[in-house]
């Protein structure tokens, strides 16, 4: 596994720059639950972005100032087989490029902090206390290993590691602007940062999105069965089975004629299925309205 990841480092980092650059999307229209550790605090080097921050300043098209940006904060890598990823990430400056596109589509109240490292868990994160959002090396590795495990070959494995990580990244961009715009949740937030993936992946990327909802409800639906512990009911996720079902409903939802093979082929239940349109389009409606505020176009 480790030696594969070396010899496919231009590969991985392709793969960054796909998910981290999926944020254009926003200019058109606490963790991911692998690990439950607090970010480790770490030396780190601030990259300033393109612009100066803004300084209570209306942003054209937005009804709330613009006080803060998405910023970039390379931290320090230590683990060997990382190295050559985390510097194509920076030369490439992916991560930039990424908070450059969010800057131009989102006023925010503060700045937001963009992070990829290693964190000695496979985990991604959103941290209320630094308001950062960071992807751990580590849950690439899982991930390419959950579909391995599954059966899959490694160009399929790859691929389905790529789409999967789009979906986690949104997921916690969800708990950022939760956060960072104070969003009302009726409900649980973690399903709320998945339906906002969710939305996102199948209201702006189309059938790309698709493929990542997909590939992260399958990685769901591996591990629910794969897990030989008793499951955490008091955990404020959802079971990986519920997260697994609820993907499905939502992107059936969003079209049910398209999509009727996820209820026919017996993916989803036809009890949960006929729920599925209404359930897609109040969370649409939902983040259309919580997020207009925002945008800058």
């Amino acid at each position: 596994m480790k030696n594969s990841l070396r010899e496919n480092a231009v590969n991985l980092s392709l793969a960054l720059g796909a998910f981290l650059l999926v944020t254009a999307c926003f200019c058109r229209s606490d963790e991911y639950g692998l690990g439950a550790n607090e970010p480790t605090t770490t030396q780190s080097n601030t990259v300033p972005p393109s612009a100066p921050p803004s300084s209570d300043k209306k942003a054209a098209g937005a009804k709330n100032p613009d006080n803060g940006d998405f910023k970039v904060e390379h931290l320090e890598v230590t683990t060997p087989r990382y190295v050559e990823i985390d510097n194509q990430v920076r030369s490439e400056k992916l991560l930039e490029k990424a908070a450059a596109k969010l800057n131009l589509a989102l006023s925010l109240p503060h700045d937001i902090y963009l992070r990829t490292k290693d964190c000695n868990e496979a985990n991604a994160f959103y941290d209320s206390g630094d308001q950062s959002i960071t992807m751990c090396y580590e849950l690439m590795e899982h991930f390419y290993s959950t579909f391995r495990g599954a059966g899959d070959s490694e160009q399929i494995a790859y691929k389905k590691m790529f789409d999967a990580v789009k979906f986690v990244f949104l997921h916690e961009m969800g708990h950022g602007l939760i956060d960072a715009y104070k969003l009302p949740v009726a409900g649980n937030e973690e399903d709320a940062a998945d339906r906002c993936s969710s939305y996102v992946n199948l209201t702006e990327l189309g059938d790309e999105g698709v493929r990542s909802i997909l590939a992260a409800a399958e990685g769901f639906q591996i591990e629910s069965r794969q897990s030989s512990r008793k499951p955490n009911m008091a955990d404020e996720h959802l079971l990986q089975e519920q997260r697994f079902y609820n993907s499905l409903c939502m992107i059936y939802g969003s079209n049910p004629s398209k999509y009727s093979n996820i209820v026919t082929e017996g993916f989803l239940p036809k009890e949960r299925a006929v729920r599925c349109p209404t359930e897609y389009q109040r969370t649409v409606d939902s983040w259309v309205s919580l997020l207009a505020p925002w945008r800058k176009r």
